[in-house]
């Protein structure tokens, strides 16, 4: 068993604005920072093993000030955790994106489908999980992963059976959501909004 904590960058100025960054390397704003000073704050308590990001400068960022202010090592990469690829929608504002193509599950020239997304991020997860059980077999280690929006919400979806995210729901930057891989299995235990 590995607990995995996934968390939600902190705020790029493409957050604020309501663009669309997909893939595109935007780093964090100052909000941002904050975002990643409180995750950590909401996280402290727990002893973790290790700290992984996705590729991206807003991500790794993040990683980096928890890993920081947590006390553990720099953030290891992982590539499977990495932003949707929104392809023609990328650098959109949120408004254009769904006037041309209606909603998220639409296919966009260039995008990634949330299925594929979901099962990337998933054969990220089990990596993570499987090294980690080598490493410390048998006791459960806690690893921290700092990733994405589109990325959280496909795992989201996934273990909820479609429930979860409720429409409307905001992931937050920042956000904590807290799983347990078991035996090629994600299980949800909880989610907070920072």
């Amino acid at each position: 068993m590995t607990l995995l904590t996934l968390v939600r960058h902190g705020q790029t100025d493409w957050n604020l604005d309501r663009r669309i960054q997909g893939t595109t390397d935007i780093p964090l704003n100052d909000t941002g920072r904050t975002d990643a000073r409180t995750a950590a704050a909401a996280l402290a308590g727990v002893d973790y093993d290790a700290v992984y990001a996705s590729p991206l400068v807003r991500a790794h960022e993040t990683a980096r000030i928890i890993a920081d202010e947590l006390g553990l090592a720099a953030p290891l990469t992982t590539r499977g955790m990495r932003e949707r690829e929104f392809g023609e929608g990328e650098g959109l504002k949120v408004e254009e994106y769904l006037e041309r193509w209606g909603d998220w599950t639409t296919p966009v020239p260039g995008a990634e489908s949330l299925e594929q997304v979901r099962e990337r991020a998933l054969d990220s997860l089990e990596r993570i999980a499987r090294a980690s059980r080598r490493r410390s077999a048998p006791r459960a280690e806690s690893i921290i992963v700092v990733s994405h929006g589109g990325v959280l919400r496909a795992l989201l979806m996934h273990v909820s059976g479609g429930t979860l995210p409720r429409a409307g729901d905001v992931l937050r930057n920042g956000s904590v959501h807290r799983f347990v891989a078991e035996r090629g299995t994600l299980r949800l235990l909880e989610s907070i909004s920072v």
